[in-house]
């Protein structure tokens, strides 16, 4: 992940972590006043990647789009990102003049919550802020599709489910994609194949010049196989994605101005699943692998029935 920011304090990095670290406490504030954008990266690429990485998962179930007719369908995806050990800790500097400087593997933001400490000049001591003690990042999205216009499918995202405890104010997630199928100029082709391309947007609450907090960008494209047997369908998919976010904050003055921009640098995830259809009812689950891994579980309701529609 690369970082380009222009802080001003320490309260760079606490806009992110409301929204995504759960709980939040009250002294945020005090735990990451020591951090400014030197640190900021290594203190909150575990988390970037990880929403990232969900936002990825769960954009198909299937390749087979049909060719013709009226066919919609309503359903919630759920993802997960898990978080390794090697997530828990980076190697972070002292900061803020603080001599001699020194390095320390100091938890991330996902990390141990307790915070590790060095000693200076003249008895002083510098405070490595700890983590939230974050196992995995999950939330829920409810999805629509509708198709087909020669095999053509659009995606709707709008909405998202978070479980944290935290009140973060307005949340926004909405994402549009589309599908086409690539299978049907192929006369009996054993698999179904499609490609498609989606792009997502998130962002939560306001600042002080009416902007988001925090806005962030998400796009992906690539290719989907599937085979179906029955009941059961079995799909794979290799996408190319492109994740940033931004953070703009002011603070009580306006020398407190905070921008900073993340990308993460991992562009490409792989998709294996398995999508169970009955009737009117769909379930699929999945593993998405790539620079972070995430699990997605969805369900829908459609129509046509899923068993002799998609």
């Amino acid at each position: 992940m690369a970082i380009r920011s222009r802080p001003k304090k320490g309260a760079c990095v606490v806009a992110l972590v409301l929204f995504l670290a759960s709980p939040v406490s009250a002294q945020l504030g005090n735990q990451l006043s020591s951090y400014t954008g030197r640190n900021a990266s290594g203190y909150l690429e575990p988390l970037v990647d990880a929403f990232g990485a969900d936002l990825y998962a769960g954009l198909y179930h299937t390749a087979r789009i049909p060719e013709r007719g009226f066919h919609v369908s309503l359903g919630i995806t759920f993802m997960s990102a898990r978080f390794s050990e090697a997530d828990r800790t980076f190697t972070a500097v002292t900061e803020n003049g603080f001599q001699p400087e020194q390095s320390a593997e100091a938890p991330t933001v996902v990390g141990p919550r307790e915070a590790v400490y060095v000693d200076g000049e003249s008895g002083t001591q510098f405070a490595f802020p700890g983590g939230f003690d974050l196992a995995s990042f999950d939330f829920g999205v409810p999805q629509l599709r509708l198709s087909s216009f020669y095999g053509t499918e659009a995606l709707i995202r709008l909405g998202l489910f978070y479980p944290g405890e935290a009140d973060l104010g307005d949340i926004n997630l909405y994402g549009v994609g589309i599908r086409h199928s690539v299978s049907q100029y192929i006369n009996d082709f054993p698999i179904d194949v499609a490609v498609g391309a989606f792009w997502q947007r998130f962002s939560l609450g306001d600042n002080e010049r009416g902007g988001d907090l925090v806005s962030a960008e998400a796009w992906s494209v690539g290719f989907q196989t599937s085979k179906r047997f029955s009941w059961l369908e079995p799909y794979a998919g290799l996408a190319y994605d492109d994740f940033g976010l931004e953070l703009s904050y002011e603070g009580d003055t306006p020398e407190d101005r905070i921008e900073m921009s993340l990308e993460s640098e991992d562009h490409f995830h792989m998709t294996v699943g398995l999508s169970v259809k009955l009737w009117f009812a769909a379930v699929n689950g999945e593993y998405n692998i790539g620079g972070q891994n995430a699990f997605a579980l969805g369900m829908a309701v459609g129509y046509p029935s899923f068993s002799t529609g998609e």
